[in-house]
């Protein structure tokens, strides 16, 4: 299930649970495309609880559309991961070493709050 949040204009806020489905990830994507185009960093606030699957029939599209966010990379800003499962925050770390020059912090449920005030620029932690 997927779930937006408010949020500052340049941030993408959503927040993610149970299967994820390839109309979740093309409706991340229609954000993500509006939000680049009208700011120079784009932030992204990701709440995940309960993951049990991703649907792989939406998987090709999905790659097919993303890939040409590999050339705006350096449009990211500030990535705030809050995750319940231990396995999605392991692997926002990995993500995060692999991009080291985007800000990636990974938070715990009850860090959710300082999480999103820290994707805003609110916050500073």
């Amino acid at each position: 299930m997927l779930e937006f949040i408010d949020s500052a204009d340049d941030v993408i806020a959503l927040k993610v649970s149970d299967k994820i489905t390839g109309s979740d990830l093309d409706a991340i994507l229609v954000r993500l495309d509006g939000v680049m185009a009208q700011h120079e960093k784009t932030h992204v606030f990701v709440e995940a609880y309960g993951i049990d699957g991703l649907e792989l029939s939406g998987l090709p599209s999905y790659f097919a559309r993303a890939m040409p966010l590999f050339g705006k990379l350096t449009h990211f800003g500030r990535v705030a991961v809050v995750a319940d499962q231990a396995w999605v925050r392991v692997g926002t770390r990995f993500e995060s070493a692999v991009l080291p020059f985007i800000g990636y912090r990974v938070f715990a449920p009850d860090q959710r709050d300082d999480a999103l005030a820290w994707v805003e620029g609110t916050r500073t932690i």
